[in-house]
C-alpha cells in the first residue's frame, strides 16, 4: 500500500492553520511523509465545503479532524492505516 497522503487545508492569516501545520509537519517528519497544502481561497469548492472549519487535515482525502490537531491522535490515525495495509 501507497504512503499515506496528508493534505492541510487552510489559508493565509488562520492562526489555528498555522499551529495545525506545525503539529502535522512535526508527525509527517517523523514518519518521513510529505504534505500537501491547499488553500481554501484557491478552490471555491473547497471555501464552499470548509470556510468555517478550518484547518482540516485530511488522511488519503478524507477528513481526520477539523480546527485543533492533537499529535497523538494523529499518530494513531497514521498507525492504524498502516496496520490496515
Amino acid at each position: 500500500m501507497p504512503a499515506p497522503r496528508l493534505t492541510l487545508l487552510g489559508k493565509p492569516g488562520c492562526h489555528l492553520c498555522d499551529d495545525a501545520r506545525a503539529t502535522v509537519l512535526e508527525v509527517a517528519g517523523e514518519r518521513g511523509l510529505e504534505v500537501e497544502e491547499r488553500n481554501i481561497l484557491d478552490d471555491a469548492e473547497l471555501l464552499d465545503r470548509y470556510a468555517e472549519e478550518i484547518p482540516v487535515v485530511l488522511i488519503d482525502d478524507r477528513v481526520h479532524t477539523i480546527w485543533r490537531v492533537d499529535p497523538d491522535r494523529l499518530r494513531r490515525a497514521l498507525d492504524e492505516r498502516e496496520a490496515s495495509a
